[in-house]
């Protein structure tokens, strides 16, 4: 069994994407289907060779952000940008992959369990009837998500102020030599 290369799409100058695979200009929906379908790519730029998959990938997310329900609250993005820089930030971001990987795994075992009730015969009534479940369920999953996210970003915004005023009062208390802050050291 042969492994899958990596596609290649070129970002041009000009904004527009080239897909060296089908040797075609493509969009950022083209690039969004590639995500859904699960098919390994990377984006460079065509002049530097730069990677540049992450900055599309946040392309796609702003437009899917500003076209429907949100899943990040402007309370959640501060929080994201008051965290770039210190300490916790790639803590944070192992956590949200972490949880992320929670949520598709929970997802998964749903979908699991709606082959068991159906089984493998019916695979169009699964998917219809999971399309018809995750349309009901959306507006109540991306609050459920939003509000997850919130607190989780909270309470990395909390042990991050734990962190600072600990690292804050070990350097203005200073330590006798038993290891332990003294009052009158500063």
């Amino acid at each position: 069994m042969q492994e899958q290369q990596v596609r290649i799409i070129k970002k041009y100058p000009n904004r527009r994407l080239y897909d060296t695979n089908t040797s075609a200009y493509i969009t950022l929906g083209d690039v969004k289907d590639l995500v859904l379908k699960q098919q390994e790519f990377k984006v460079v730029d065509a002049k530097s060779g730069d990677d540049l998959t992450r900055s599309i990938l946040f392309q796609i997310i702003l437009e899917e952000e500003a076209g429907g329900v949100p899943i990040f609250s402007a309370d959640l993005l501060s929080v994201f940008i008051r965290i770039y820089g210190n300490a916790t930030q790639g803590m944070l971001g192992r956590y949200l992959e972490s949880s992320m990987k929670t949520f598709l795994d929970f997802q998964h075992r749903l979908q699991d369990q709606s082959r068991g009730l159906y089984g493998d015969n019916s695979k169009q009534m699964q998917a219809d009837f999971l399309a018809q479940f995750l349309n009901f369920q959306q507006p109540a999953m991306q609050t459920m998500m939003s509000t997850y996210m919130d607190q989780s970003a909270k309470m990395m915004q909390q042990m991050q102020e734990k962190l600072q005023s600990q690292t804050r009062n070990i350097f203005t208390t200073g330590f006798n030599g038993a290891g332990q802050p003294t009052k009158e050291e500063h």
